[in-house]
């Protein structure tokens, strides 16, 4: 049962929206936790620490952080595939190109592949950046992350790098999450006003929240 609907296309687009939806409730965390940035270093640096703790004693020393990153990990890997494997079914469908040029599309919904990418590459730089300290400049500090981050956006490259991605994830959510509430049968004529709103003021709202912190750093709010 689960390759038939793995292998059917409302199938693969509900594998879609559900870890699309799953994605989006970690940006939201993410995003809040990383406004802690502005209440100093001591606070977002015990914010980090006590990341690595939720669940003591039951649960050992990021045990709860590794169950996090697992689920997440699976649902980029199914949303990435899922959406790979439709783009392709979907060019097999229609092979010839449209006559018509003009573009029908919103401007989010045509960057949605190439927005798709760009975030990819940005979870690996990130990744490197701030959690492993491979790529990071001025010197990464394990178990000091408000340090991190400030040598981060002190640089034109982090901050233009970090900008960009986050514009694509405003990008992405706008369309994201419309289509996901249309996949999993949210959608109706007298709701369909109310998720574009919601889609635009989640977009917004994570956009903004996500820049406040390279711009905190750039104005010397945050140093």
């Amino acid at each position: 049962m689960a390759r038939t609907v793995w292998d059917s296309t409302v199938g693969k687009k509900t594998v879609m929206a559900v870890s699309g939806l799953v994605m989006l409730l970690y940006l939201v965390v993410h995003m809040l936790g990383n406004l802690k940035i502005f209440f100093g270093a001591g606070e977002f640096n015990h914010y980090a620490h006590w990341l690595r703790t939720i669940g003591e004693p039951f649960m050992h020393y990021e045990w709860t952080l590794w169950v996090v990153r697992v689920v997440l990990l699976l649902a980029v890997v199914a949303h990435a595939v899922s959406a790979y494997q439709l783009s392709r079914r979907d060019i097999r469908a229609r092979p010839a190109k449209y006559v018509h040029r003009k573009a029908r599309a919103s401007y989010a919904t045509r960057t949605m592949r190439w927005g798709g990418i760009i975030l990819a590459l940005f979870i690996v730089w990130h990744l490197l950046d701030l959690t492993t300290g491979t790529v990071h400049s001025g010197g990464f500090e394990s178990g000091k992350p408000y340090q991190n981050v400030v040598d981060t956006f002190s640089t034109w490259y982090g901050n233009t790098i970090y900008i960009v991605a986050m514009l694509a994830v405003g990008l992405h959510i706008r369309h994201g999450f419309w289509s996901a509430a249309q996949t999993l049968g949210a959608g109706s004529r007298t709701r369909d006003r109310a998720l574009k709103t919601t889609a635009n003021a989640l977009a917004l709202l994570l956009t903004a929240g996500f820049l406040a912190v390279p711009v905190g750093v750039m104005t010397g709010v945050v140093s």
